[in-house]
């Protein structure tokens, strides 16, 4: 991956929407590597979030609290979970009080397969080409847009 001008073959107008396209682009880049990642382990990247985020709980959560803290907030995130849920990766229940609110909580299985997934992880660096601060240049740049 190179100038974003010849992976595309096109001049821009201006600074700004070089920078708007660099990062599309960019996201997809990166989103593209992480699919390719997961693949052998059977999940997909938004499969992955939720499981972090149900390790972190470190108990059964709502699965609106897990939609809620999501990276990549994806709609189909029920048949996400329903997908972990046949791999027994997690595991559902209802409230007893509300039978309206469901609960989600992640598996041995699903633990197991984190803690594989974290040694893997280290090899997985997708911007090992920045430095320390260029990280967090970029870092801040990006909270500036958002």
């Amino acid at each position: 991956m190179g100038d974003i001008s010849k992976d595309i073959n096109t001049k821009f107008e201006n600074n700004k929407l070089k920078a708007f396209l660099n990062i599309k682009y960019t996201a997809s880049w990166i989103n593209a590597r992480e699919v390719e990642f997961f693949k052998p382990y059977g999940i997909s990247p938004q499969q992955y979030n939720i499981l972090r985020i149900l390790r972190g709980a470190a108990e059964k959560t709502k699965v609106q609290i897990v939609k809620d803290r999501m990276v990549d907030r994806a709609p189909n995130v029920t048949r996400l979970m329903d997908k972990l849920l046949e791999k027994h990766l997690i595991e559902r229940s209802r409230c007893d009080s509300d039978r309206r609110v469901v609960y989600v909580n992640i598996t041995e299985e699903g633990l197991l397969l984190l803690s594989e997934l974290d040694k893997s992880m280290t090899d997985f660096d997708l911007i090992e080409r920045l430095s320390e601060e260029e990280a967090g240049i970029l870092s801040d740049l990006l909270d500036k847009i958002r």
